[in-house]
């Protein structure tokens, strides 16, 4: 089937088999391998993407799920060079450690602060509960997320 998507701000038209999975699609045919593939059963977030500014978990779409879409991975943060704030807060508090979850941390992280600038870190931990960190505990990740929320804060016109 042919497929036409958007990601990360480009157009891209494709040809696909019907059961082609959306983490192979973008990880094998775009050469976009920010995008990990983890647990492979929709358990530990390493393969979430942004569709249309909301998460979901690409091992568990089928590439045919995303025509018409728009798609942004990790790549797609900082297409100019320069990092995303959330990527920012990530270094600057440690936060990535192996990396293998960051990608899929990261975006989901872009989407809580899109749906509430402030969350409570009882929020921050709900937003990051689909996405597993087996290196360590969660509190430099917590952090980074309350610092690009200030940051995103400190940004925002008034």
């Amino acid at each position: 089937m042919r497929l036409r998507l958007t990601v990360n701000g480009e157009t891209r038209e494709l040809e696909v088999a019907p059961d082609r999975r959306a983490v192979d699609l973008l990880r094998e045919d775009l050469g976009l391998t920010g995008v990990k593939e983890g647990c492979g059963v929709g358990e530990c977030g390493a393969c979430t993407i942004l569709v249309d500014g909301a998460t979901r978990l690409s091992c568990l779409l089928l590439a045919a799920q995303l025509a018409g879409r728009e798609v942004t991975t990790i790549e797609g943060l900082a297409p100019a060079g320069q990092l995303h704030l959330v990527q920012q807060a990530f270094i600057d508090c440690g936060a990535v450690q192996c990396g293998f979850c960051s990608p899929g941390m990261i975006l989901a992280v872009v989407e809580l602060l899109r749906r509430d600038p402030a969350p409570s870190r009882a929020l921050i931990l709900e937003g990051l509960s689909g996405n597993l960190c087996r290196c360590t505990g969660y509190h430099m990740i917590i952090d980074a997320v309350e610092a690009a929320a200030r940051v995103l804060r400190a940004e925002a016109p008034s």
